[in-house]
């Protein structure tokens, strides 16, 4: 069975099917943070690209964790797992 992926193994996996630009919360420490920052913060980035253990956004910024804002449930199996 299958488990549904979450947090950056979600970004990871959206990126490696083909989807381009997925709204994120980002962080350099963890995807337990890149969220907690959402409350009246603004860590979002529109990720295009995962390369050299890196999320790069539109503006060409490395981040190390990114989790998918509007969340596009996909399975282990549908990403190739």
């Amino acid at each position: 069975m299958y488990q549904e992926l979450m947090g950056s193994e979600l970004t990871r996996a959206m990126l490696s099917r083909g989807d381009t630009q997925i709204w994120c919360a980002v962080s350099d420490n963890s995807d337990e943070e890149a969220m907690s920052d959402q409350v009246d913060n603004d860590f979002t980035a529109r990720i295009v690209s995962f390369d050299d253990n890196g999320f790069y956004c539109t503006a060409g910024m490395a981040w190390l964790f990114a989790v998918p804002i509007k969340i596009s449930p996909l399975t282990q199996e549908e990403a190739g797992f």
